[in-house]
């Protein structure tokens, strides 16, 4: 073996001790047993959404004078979306802290609920990454996943992850309604409107946007079409037929990991939507903030939603929001 293989392995071996030792402190950390072994943490956290990765690192090893990997794969128990792949490079960290790939074979290739990758680095240990991409199939179902990895002296060692619930929730980030221009909102088609587009869009028009200098406590709001106060509605002529009346709570400082991109360990999921209560709800939030948000519920009560506000922009009277979404019915 060349010194310059020996390192290679010797660090991905290495890696595949680390990742292990990332579980929690009830776990133990794989002894080497002579034989080609394998171990699966998952990456991503909170809830598992249809259209987004839910992230794995798949280890596998066996000593040096038994052979060298030839494959690895990943069966799910609901095909993922065409998206989904396995890694083929293996990273392993450096000195300072970055993530180095190391190409160990052809990209990954989808067939049916299998994801395989194919070795032709001559190596005995990797460290790769899963990318399972939930499809529509699997909204409000579970999935499980079963991880193979094959040597070339024959032996096979195989890890089993899951069930994991895939949210019945749909998200959509970064809207950016415009005060006086694609101000109208709609919580159906996740998506805002011009007051021409809304007029033949009425009856999913839930919100209508709007920036205040005056009152001082108005700035950014979000208002009902159909509030039972149409002062707040300040200057807007409706387009024909917009008038739906949505419950509307306002919330301060909930900031949903995933819609707000940032670290704060918070994630709302389905069963926040599904015992969500509205009975202080009004037609209206004036005064948002970025980092504020607010729970709607359309007239219909076919849907509930979240909308977080990422950021607001006095000078050219915008927002930005992404939004969480819950059909009822």
């Amino acid at each position: 073996m060349s010194v310059k293989y020996f390192q290679y392995t010797l660090v991905l071996f290495s890696s595949l001790l680390l990742i292990a030792g990332c579980k929690d402190d009830k776990y133990e950390t794989p002894q080497p047993k002579g034989i080609l072994q394998n171990d699966v943490i998952k990456r991503s956290l909170g809830p598992n959404l249809v259209g987004q990765n839910i992230e794995f690192v798949y280890a596998m090893a066996l000593p040096a004078d038994k052979g060298k990997l030839v494959s690895a794969t990943v069966e799910a128990s609901i095909a993922g979306a065409p998206t989904t792949f396995l890694e083929h490079r293996s990273f392993y960290t450096n000195s300072g802290g970055i993530d180095v790939p190391v190409t160990i074979g052809a990209p990954s290739v989808n067939n049916g609920n299998s994801t395989v990758v194919t070795f032709s680095k001559d190596t005995m240990a990797a460290a790769l990454r899963y990318f399972y991409v939930a499809p529509e199939a699997a909204r409000g179902k579970s999935v499980k996943f079963t991880f193979t990895a094959k040597s070339s002296n024959g032996e096979t060692a195989t890890y089993s992850m899951g069930p994991y619930n895939i949210s019945k929730v749909d998200m959509k980030l970064d809207l950016k309604p415009v005060d006086g221009a694609a101000c109208y909102i709609s919580i159906e088609d996740l998506a805002v409107y011009t007051a021409a587009e809304a007029a033949a869009k009425a009856n999913v028009i839930d919100l209508v946007y709007l920036y205040r200098t005056t009152p001082v406590n108005f700035n950014h709001s979000i208002i009902a079409p159909g509030t039972t106060t149409p002062a707040y509605l300040q200057g807007i002529t409706l387009p024909a037929g917009v008038n739906r009346k949505s419950k509307i709570l306002k919330v301060w400082a909930l900031r949903d990991q995933q819609l707000a991109r940032a670290q704060f360990g918070v994630f709302i999921d389905d069963i926040d939507f599904q015992k969500l209560d509205l009975a202080d709800a009004t037609d209206f939030a004036v005064n948002l903030k970025a980092e504020a948000g607010i729970w709607v519920e359309t007239a219909d009560g076919k849907y509930r939603a979240y909308v977080y506000m990422n950021s607001v922009t006095n000078g050219t009277k915008t927002a930005t929001i992404s939004i969480k979404r819950y059909a009822m019915q």
